[in-house]
């Protein structure tokens, strides 16, 4: 199905993938040997128990929520190229991560409004995770009201920079009336944290993102056809409604989700489908599909791995690390692509 050169790329990329997750939970303040790291995997015996302390509740969660972290957010953007054809949109262009963000601000930082009760229970983990979710899942359904009464992709993603806009106002505002305290809680979130995610927390966002990631699957083969222009897909019979749907609620799953559990994380849903592209030199959106997959885990594996500060006691914001990966991998594209 695929050219050998296809299936070399995807064996490389597979073992770069393994390397990559294996230097990331061997680096870290403490430094565990890679021997030690497969043993611990395979689930034999370790040979210092704070070492298998450190990978089982630690090190192996933060690299499984990586890998999640990469494959949504890429997946999602190749998803958000092709169909708004567009190669400057991301995951976040339906203006879900700023409904995520409406609903976490609302109550971190408009909890002093809220009942002492209730208010206790939304600034908690589970609290966060769950107003970013109804605020996700809100521009969601105003996205897919709106896109009935809409005649092309376009004004969809004017739709979704316009709430964008919105819910960023609102924010700022409750931020101007917001105290140090509710503030500085606000913006640890925004920074992205992929390190505070439960075992029970991974299996969750496992099984929301094989659903969604499933979806994506099913809007593969219109893709190749989108790519031609919508007014072609429809000549050739491709329901054009039923595939919009289909792509809007695969990548508001996608996003939304890993939005709700880490925060907002920037560029890799911009960046890894163009080097997957540039990569693999081909249009085929199931070979981009997988590509973007392994190329994007492996992105956030290294980003984490640099955010972790390898033997020292500091760990960066992953969004920060990423930013500063992926802006300058677009800007070099964009010069490639220039100069071919």
């Amino acid at each position: 199905m695929f050219k050998k050169k296809h299936q070399i790329l995807f064996f490389f990329l597979s073992l770069l993938l393994l390397l990559t997750l294996l230097l990331n939970i061997s680096f870290g303040q403490v430094s565990i040997p890679i021997k030690e790291v497969v043993k611990s995997i395979l689930g034999s015996s370790v040979e210092k128990e704070t070492w298998e302390y450190i990978i089982t509740n630690y090190r192996l969660p933060k690299a499984i929520t990586a890998i999640l972290v990469g494959i949504s957010l890429s997946v999602s953007g190749l998803l958000m190229q092709t169909f708004f054809r567009n190669p400057l949109a991301g995951p976040y262009v339906l203006g879900l991560s700023s409904g995520s963000s409406l609903g976490v601000a609302f109550v971190v930082l408009g909890s002093s409004f809220l009942p002492a009760v209730i208010a206790q229970f939304f600034v908690s983990s589970y609290g966060i995770i769950l107003a970013s979710c109804v605020g996700s899942l809100f521009v969601l359904l105003l996205i897919v009201l709106v896109s009935k009464y809409l005649r092309d992709v376009m004004s969809i993603l004017i739709v979704g920079l316009m709430f964008s806009s919105f819910t960023s106002a609102i924010v700022n505002i409750l931020t101007y009336f917001s105290s140090a305290e509710q503030l500085q809680k606000y913006t640890f979130w925004s920074m992205g944290n992929i390190g505070n995610i439960s075992w029970q927390n991974i299996g969750f966002l496992s099984v929301v993102i094989f659903i969604g990631t499933l979806l994506s699957i099913a809007s593969l083969k219109p893709l190749d056809v989108l790519l031609l222009g919508e007014n072609y897909a429809k000549s050739m019979g491709l329901n054009f409604k039923k595939t919009q749907n289909i792509i809007i609620l695969s990548t508001s799953i996608l996003t939304g989700s890993i939005t709700a559990f880490v925060g907002p994380i920037a560029f890799i849903g911009l960046a890894v489908p163009h080097l997957t592209k540039l990569l693999f030199q081909t249009s085929n959106h199931k070979i981009l599909f997988i590509g973007t997959i392994l190329i994007g885990s492996i992105i956030m594996l290294l980003c984490d791995l640099i955010s972790q500060m390898p033997m020292s006691d500091f760990t960066l914001p992953i969004n920060a690390i990423t930013s500063l990966v992926g802006a300058p991998i677009v800007i070099w594209l964009i010069i490639k692509r220039k100069t071919i």
